[in-house]
């Protein structure tokens, strides 16, 4: 069941496009796992499974986690100071190995910045710096 109030010290979390309904596809133990990475996030910590996204800068993160022989990711953005967006949750299928597909990079990047001008509606302000 989802909370509707966010307690002292939260962070706001936001999805952005799709992630929402695709993280609840995953399997419950994926889900598990990034639920609490990103509960983490929202009170201002790293969680151990998540690591920088490379290729945006400083700020955004994804989780990793495993699941029989599949891999699944969530990243997210702790780069606003009220909030925590969710930008994409997608199952790994890269035909090149480690390499993410150059469609969900592009999607991250295009997510990114509707979470920075949703952030500025909201909020009135943009990201920390």
């Amino acid at each position: 069941m989802a909370r509707t109030k966010t307690v002292a010290g939260e962070r706001a979390l936001f999805w952005v496009g799709s992630s929402k309904a695709d993280l609840l596809e995953f399997p419950e133990a994926v889900k598990d796992a990034i639920g609490v990475a990103l509960s983490v996030a929202q009170f201002g910590g790293k969680h151990p499974r998540a690591k920088p996204w490379k290729g945006i800068g400083a700020g955004v993160l994804e989780v990793v986690a495993d699941h029989r022989s599949d891999t699944y990711r969530a990243v997210y953005t702790v780069k606003f100071e009220r909030a925590v967006y969710v930008l994409h949750a997608f199952q790994k299928k890269s035909p090149k190995g480690r390499k993410t597909a150059q469609t969900d990079v592009e999607l991250i990047s295009r997510r990114l910045r509707a979470a920075a001008d949703d952030y500025e509606a909201r909020y009135g302000e943009r990201e920390k710096q």
